[in-house]
């Protein structure tokens, strides 16, 4: 491999520091820091090609949370807006707890994060809320945070979806009220029908006897059918943390649910999933015993099979993120050698749409303490990972 170009920096450029090339029949991918030296980037891309990137700054206990986006493949980037009016709302410690990104109707921006001890009024510190905003009609600011839980609080994992339709899904994992032990958590999704505007009181979407991994996030998405998909780590009789995906076809009413992956381990691993959709299908990607996988999600049945593992002898592998680009590869990025308080590297693998790999792997360094990577596919085929 040989690097061809280097991208400077523009409003708030995304920093890239390389663009690399394999054999001909493997897109480029190009490197890229988070914008203004955050963590935690999450980035959509709509269908039009412009690029929203959301991002963790500050105090990881309680920092906040900025916007951004490109309308020319993440060469450079506008300026940013902050999305949390409460300074310091948010939350990065255990890379778990970040801000997450989805995109609805008309391509309106929709934001949640787990709420930090700088939220006020104070709750009890067993009623941490989930948060949500989205980008106001001006398209110039958010609107103020508001918390989604109603009564299933001890909340970990926040995150949320959206579709075309103007159906919002907020989902976390928690114990109903009463109980309490990762045996009894389930995964829960307050729904909007009206692009955010109001949210209904959540409901459970998970089996109540596989529990859910107290510390580690649930992944959710919506594909261009707005078939709904959860992936989550289960936690019955402590040691079983596996992962589940469940799948909805009729906006949220109901869910069903399948076995992914098995492990079997007495800890809590906090572990991140990732989702992505293009011409090839829908992904999504895990972590089990140290290394990370991607499958093709059945999108009628909902079954995840055939799961590919990324390669190479390294473990110590987390938090993986996707990308599909216009011609069905699969971008399947990871983090090695993260943890708590531990920065790391990112690694990348581009696979075709049957799973095979293409080039070699690719790796940078400096991903930073809490940080993570995310990935998305340019108009022109190519890649980027920005970490």
């Amino acid at each position: 491999m040989r690097p061809i170009l280097l991208l400077t920096s523009g409003l708030l450029a995304a920093a890239a520091v390389a663009v690399v090339q394999s054999a001909s029949t493997r897109p480029l991918v190009v490197r890229q820091h988070v914008p203004d030296g955050g963590i935690q980037p999450q980035a959509v891309v709509d269908e039009r090609g412009t690029v929203h990137v959301i991002y963790f700054r500050g105090d990881p206990a309680h920092g906040d949370v900025f916007y951004a986006k490109s309308t020319d493949d993440g060469v450079t980037f506008s300026a940013q807006i902050r999305v949390n009016h409460e300074a310091g709302s948010a939350i990065a410690t255990g890379s778990v707890r970040g801000p997450h990104l989805a995109l609805g109707r008309n391509h309106r921006v929709h934001v949640a994060w787990d709420g930090s001890d700088a939220v006020r009024p104070k709750e009890a510190p067993d009623k941490t809320p989930l948060l949500y905003t989205r980008l106001d009609d001006s398209g110039t600011g958010f609107e103020p945070e508001r918390n989604v839980i109603q009564s299933a609080f001890g909340i970990d994992g926040g995150t949320l979806t959206a579709d075309r339709e103007g159906h919002v899904y907020v989902v976390w994992h928690a114990s109903p009220p009463g109980e309490r032990g990762e045996e009894h958590r389930r995964a829960w999704v307050a729904r909007s029908s009206d692009d955010g505007k109001t949210f209904g009181a959540e409901r459970a979407a998970s089996d109540p006897a596989t529990g859910a991994c107290g510390c580690c996030a649930v992944g959710a998405f919506t594909d261009s059918r707005s078939t709904g998909y959860l992936l989550y780590r289960s936690a019955s009789e402590t040691v079983n943390r596996d992962m589940y995906l469940l799948m909805s076809h009729d906006a949220g009413e109901h869910f069903a649910g399948a076995l992914v992956h098995r492990w079997k381990i007495g800890a809590c691993v906090m572990s991140t999933e990732a989702f992505a959709e293009g011409p090839s299908g829908v992904y999504t990607a895990w972590e089990t015993e140290g290394q990370v996988y991607f499958s093709r999600v059945d999108q009628e049945t909902g079954r995840a099979s055939n799961a590919v593992e990324a390669p190479g002898s390294s473990r110590g592998r987390k938090h993986p993120a996707l990308a599909v680009n216009r011609d069905g590869d699969v971008l399947f990025a990871w983090t090695e050698g993260t943890g708590w308080n531990k920065g790391g590297a990112a690694a990348w693998q581009i696979f075709d749409g049957a799973g095979h790999s293409k080039g070699n792997i690719g790796h940078a360094e400096s991903v930073p303490v809490w940080g993570l990577v995310t990935a998305y596919a340019m108009r022109d085929g190519r890649f980027a990972v920005m970490y």
